[in-house]
């Protein structure tokens, strides 16, 4: 498990120093998923320790939101001021992770089935 905290970690840190040495407005934790991805795509496999211990850790995702809900009761009055931008937001983020993720999962099973019909 500790090595899985530090590969974890590691990409987390390596992200922030990115994100926050050159400024950009991703958060370092993004970038960090998305260098563990390359990663991951480089060497073609995910290590024993990450296939074994990642899975107990998603058990626990929902720890997640506990920042989410402490930022919106930190930020509540602007949040309070307007309403409908919120609520549109809201609708706009949800529609578009349902449509992306619809249309991620429509072209990996069209792959497969192209995969499976070749061999």
């Amino acid at each position: 498990m500790i090595e899985t905290f530090l590969w974890l970690l590691g990409y987390q840190f390596a992200g922030e120093l990115l994100a926050r040495s050159l400024g950009w407005p991703i958060p370092g934790a993004v970038l960090g998923m998305l260098f563990l991805f390359l990663t991951l795509c480089v060497r073609k496999g995910i290590p024993d320790t990450l296939r074994h211990n990642v899975p107990r850790l998603m058990t626990h995702m929902s720890l997640l939101f506990i920042p989410a809900g402490a930022g919106i009761l930190a930020f509540w009055p602007l949040l309070a001021e307007r309403p409908l931008a919120m609520a549109a937001v809201l609708l706009l983020s949800t529609l578009s992770t349902l449509l992306i993720s619809a249309l991620t999962l429509t072209l990996l099973l069209r792959w497969q089935q192209g995969r499976k019909a070749r061999s």
